[in-house]
């Protein structure tokens, strides 16, 4: 009986709390600082072109009450969207533990629960990342939302402020671009389609993908017969009404475009120019360097190639290296089925994409293309009394002496350790941290075979200063911001720092062009053959390959493209190489389509010789593999 009488106690000391802490939160939301519902989030983004591709709630052209709005569109959005809307406080707490839950087993923040409420508190005011803390403040908004104004009232914000599809914010301006009409004259077919646009306006935009949206208008149809809200004939006529559009898809309506928008913003916060708070009360535009012939080239690549691959996924970055422009950016296959933007936030072991940086380091420390080691099975021992038995891929070796330009065309692991014993194995960290890279690298033996994980982001800032003849580059998405009253508040500068030397840069670019050359072929192919008959210009061009990974970047003058392949969870791959290859090689000549074939103009310090790929000798009739190689003077190979 005691113990009761104390669990009782406890009980209800528990309850006065938080009756208390409920009763001062609601108070501080009730009558803190008002909410004003129309005027926020005057974030407006444009392309390289001056295009709008995101507006916040005041690009709204049309806002309408909800009275003048249909109710068969009300009934669907409601039942679609949050069944509850009408009876929880902003955020419904049984959806939001079962997403918690997926949440922590799943170990991202893809799986939401959001509420209408929730949904338009985070138009209004937040910006576009993931994280605990922006999710624990658009609950806070949300519940003050509930407490200064009425659920109509929301749920007309909400209605005339969200995104359908093919750059339309609000159901009036949506009502009139799909059907021509006003929002009060929508019947339940059309009502129907437009309520499921918002879960996916990519896919479910009858303009984008009018099957999508087909099954998408079917499955609300099926949710308001099931509560009652229509009856079976309303269901099979609705069903049935062949629909006509007025409207026309948007060239920026892409699936992969709002990884681009989420990379500006996180940038946007990054800059640190203005506050959160100063978006919210006076807006701003960003001018990004967005290429919309980049970015489709970049998801139709991804589409063709990764049709039948459903769980593989990617990332993939396009920059111009002359100023770190990043034009098109894929943090994965599709936005509206996974927000994690791997492109930026994702690291993963590279490969032998890192070989370059170590013959960078080799040339400019007396190396030359035609450096010579032997690559058979080795074992290394190490300072560390430890030894390292490194193996080429398929377990095939010359077992004889090759040259550097021949390693490279087929990325021969055991020629890269050698190289990388001999220059010492801090040196690929040290010239690593001179090309842009900041992530920490282990310098030990394995170094140059990609066993350190790095961003693609950071890393093909690296190719870039190979891609512009040596100058420092920062990839960046921002090139402007803009204020309210038209004042220039942020303008990117670049400083012209040289931090590599041209002519080996040069020699380099010219060596990694030959990575796709059919004339080398031998006891293995050159790595990138595969794609040789998709490129119709000159590039430079480096794969590489882990248990897990799959990568490719390449270059020339005028675009530098980083391709990443792989498996969220880590799985082993299964001889899936050509994927990353076949999305480089579609999109960059998709995007360079029109342009002539540029390649870099050779420093005068710098001779071409025919070289014996084997031996390193000037070449002779004999000579089995030869090709034009390029010297600094006085570092040309000696006839034999």
């Amino acid at each position: 009986m005691k113990t009761i009488k104390i669990l009782c106690k406890m009980l209800i000391i528990l309850m006065v709390t938080f009756s208390i802490i409920f009763s001062v939160i609601f108070l501080c939301a009730k009558f803190g600082s008002t909410i004003s519902i129309n005027n926020h989030n005057n974030i407006f983004i444009y392309d390289k072109d001056n295009n709008n591709f995101y507006s916040g709630n005041n690009g709204v052209k049309k806002w309408v009450k909800l009275k003048d709005v249909s109710p068969y569109l009300i009934k669907a959005t409601i039942y679609s969207e949050d069944k509850r809307f009408y009876e929880h406080y902003g955020f419904d707490i049984p959806r939001i533990i079962k997403s918690i839950f997926i949440n922590i087993k799943s170990n991202d923040l893809s799986q939401g629960a959001s509420t209408i409420t929730q949904q338009y508190a985070r138009n209004l005011f937040l910006t576009f990342d993931k994280t605990w803390e922006r999710k624990i403040k658009e609950a806070w908004y949300a519940f003050k939302l509930e407490t200064q104004y009425s659920k109509d009232k929301i749920l007309e914000g909400y209605l005339n402020s969200i995104n359908y599809g093919n750059g339309v914010l609000g159901i009036e301006n949506a009502a009139h671009y799909y059907f021509n009409k006003s929002a009060k004259d929508l019947n339940l077919a059309e009502s129907t389609m437009l309520a499921g646009i918002p879960k996916s306006p990519n896919n479910y935009s009858p303009l984008n993908n009018l099957k999508m949206a087909k099954k998408r208008q079917k499955n609300i149809l099926k949710v308001l017969l099931y509560n009652k809200v229509i009856n079976y004939n309303d269901y099979k006529n609705a069903l049935d009404k062949k629909l006509s559009y007025y409207g026309i898809k948007d060239s920026l309506n892409l699936k992969t475009l709002l990884y681009y928008q989420d990379a500006v913003m996180k940038e946007l916060e990054s800059l640190q120019i203005i506050s959160e708070e100063k978006i919210r009360e006076e807006g701003i535009k960003i001018y990004t360097n967005l290429d919309i012939k980049a970015q489709k080239a970049l998801e139709d690549s991804i589409d063709k190639n990764l049709k039948d691959k459903k769980e593989m996924q990617t990332a993939a970055i396009m920059m111009n290296p002359k100023n770190g422009n990043i034009i098109a950016l894929a943090g994965g296959k599709d936005y509206s089925k996974s927000q994690f933007n791997r492109a930026t936030d994702a690291k993963r072991q590279v490969g032998s994409t890192m070989k370059p940086i170590l013959y960078y380091a080799a040339l400019d420390n007396g190396l030359t293309a035609s450096t010579t080691f032997v690559s058979k099975p080795t074992t290394f021992n190490l300072d560390n009394k430890k030894t390292y038995s490194p193996k080429n891929f398929s377990n095939k070796y010359p077992n004889d002496k090759i040259t550097m330009a021949l390693a490279i065309a087929y990325s021969d692991n055991i020629y890269a350790i050698k190289t990388h014993l001999f220059l010492g194995e801090d040196m690929l960290v040290k010239y690593a941290n001179k090309m842009g890279i900041t992530e920490k690298l282990n310098p030990n033996a394995s170094l140059p075979l990609g066993t350190s994980e790095i961003s693609l982001n950071e890393f093909i800032s690296a190719y870039s200063e190979l891609a512009n003849t040596g100058y420092k580059v920062r990839g960046h998405l921002i090139s402007k911001i803009v204020n309210k009253d038209g004042k220039t508040i942020y303008n990117y500068k670049q400083d012209k720092i040289r931090v590599l030397k041209k002519e080996y840069t040069y020699i380099l670019s010219d060596m990694l062009s030959n990575t796709y050359d059919s004339s080398l072929r031998s006891y293995v192919s050159p790595t990138c053959l595969s794609i040789a008959p998709r490129l119709t210009k000159k590039y430079a061009v480096k794969s590489g390959t882990t248990d897990y990974d799959l990568w490719t970047i390449g270059y020339n003058p005028d675009v530098v493209l980083g391709v990443w392949t792989g498996y969220d969870d880590n799985r082993k791959l299964k001889k899936e190489y050509k994927y990353s290859k076949n999305i480089w090689a579609n999109a960059v000549e998709t995007y360079l389509r029109d342009n002539e074939n540029k390649w870099f103009k050779k420093p005068e310090n710098v001779n071409a010789v025919l070289t014996d790929l084997q031996s390193g000798t000037i070449a002779t009739n004999q000579s089995k593999y030869k090709k034009i190689l390029y010297y600094v003077n006085g570092s040309e190979p000696q006839k034999k």
